[in-house]
This record gives C-alpha cells, structure tokens and sequence, in this order.
C-alpha cells in the first residue's frame, strides 16, 4: 500500500474555485480502481497574512494504481483549473510495509 500526505499553501482569494476543483476531483477520484482513501480538504482558510492551507491525504493499493490516476482526463483537468494557484506543494508518498489497527484509548 502507498501512502500519500502533503499541504498545498495558496492566495485565500481562490479558495472558492479551488474548493469546487477539489469535489470534482475527489468524486472521480474515488471510482478509480486501486483507490483507497482520497481526501483533499482546506485546514486553514488562510486570511491577510497568511497562506489558505490545503491538506492532502491518499491510500493507493500499489504504484501501477496511483499512475493511472496521474495520468487520468481528471487529474489533468484538475492540475489545469489549480494551474497558478498553489503557492507551495509539499507532498511526500510512503510505502507501507505493514499496517497496523489503531490502539484503543487507555480506559
């Protein structure tokens, strides 16, 4: 499995578009095989000094999963429509070896 986590930093002024660009994305997104998890969601709205904040969280079954979706019609419509919008991407994928549940809270 391949974990993908980033933030994507821009001008609070395109979030509106930016927010629309990110449904359409996540809705076909999501009907790709190999898809796990696929979520793009604004953290911070940003405001006069500082950057809106765009956190990105995605599960892929394996390599061949996640470049299909990079060379999917969406994805390039997508990279078309955010095309000078993000001042700052920083996205880093992890392979993982194994996976574990999630410890339940001490009682």
């Amino acid at each position: 499995m391949l974990v993908i986590m980033g933030r994507a930093e821009t001008d609070p002024a395109t979030l509106p578009e930016l927010r629309a660009a990110l449904a359409e994305m996540m809705a076909a997104t999501r009907t790709e095989a190999g898809c796990l998890a696929y979520s793009l969601s604004v953290e911070d709205e940003g405001g006069p000094d500082r950057p809106a904040v765009i956190a990105i969280g995605e599960r892929w079954a394996d390599i061949d999963s996640l470049r299909a979706h990079l060379a999917a019609p969406h994805m390039a419509a997508f990279n078309r429509r955010a095309a000078g919008r993000i001042r700052n991407l920083d996205v880093k994928l992890y392979r993982v070896a194994e996976e574990l549940p999630f410890p339940s809270p001490a009682s």
